[in-house]
């Protein structure tokens, strides 16, 4: 079972290297933005933030606000420097799913994340609260589902678990969401839900 320290304790090991290792593609991440509707004028959390990688494209989409959170120290710390003079951004620490914000959000984001959340159905409960009406939750990876379980091989089973199928993903989004989008191919994989 995943266990958050040790997710924690992970991510701040890989946290200085981060950004120099990271693929990006950027077609995908446009897309993936499109289905999350990150528009002008949007309040957005970003969840596991890491380094803060997609915050440049939610400022490119003139957004209202980004409050970004990660639960590993390194890696909000990294982000939090990065955006310093942004005084649209937030990076907070901590666990996303039991945080009191100071605000609902239009949309929420975890992005190449969810395998490393312990409890998939107490996040997606958590932060469908966090939502404003019409506002939507995603789910999302640059990748296929095979290629996250693949690239989580020998990783232990306390930082990662297998990325679950979409359609399990989307059951559980249905009893807090409308699903507006599910899907799983070669180069994605996306659930987004709308709180109505």
């Amino acid at each position: 079972m995943v266990d958050p320290n040790r997710v924690a304790a992970f991510f701040d090991r890989l946290a200085p290297r981060w950004d120099a290792d990271m693929i990006r593609d950027d077609a995908v991440i446009g897309t993936i933005l499109d289905n999350a509707q990150v528009r002008s004028g949007a309040h957005v959390l970003d969840v596991a933030c890491g380094t803060g990688v997609l915050i440049p494209d939610y400022l490119a989409r003139n957004v209202a606000s980004v409050t970004a959170i990660d639960l590993s120290p390194e890696m909000a710390r990294i982000a939090a420097d990065k955006f310093r003079d942004a005084k649209n951004v937030t990076v907070l620490c901590g666990d996303a799913a039991g945080r009191d914000y100071e605000r609902r959000f239009d949309c929420i984001v975890v992005y190449n994340a969810f395998p490393h959340f312990a409890d998939p159905e107490r996040l997606i409960e958590a932060l469908s609260a966090q939502l404003n009406p019409g506002g939507t939750l995603t789910v999302a990876h640059g990748m296929s589902r095979e290629q996250i379980n693949r690239h989580h091989t020998g990783i232990t089973e306390a930082v990662a678990s297998d990325l679950m199928p979409a359609e399990e993903l989307k059951a559980i989004f249905e009893r807090y969401l409308t699903v507006t989008t599910a899907l799983s191919d070669a180069r994605m994989y996306q659930v987004a839900g709308k709180k109505e």
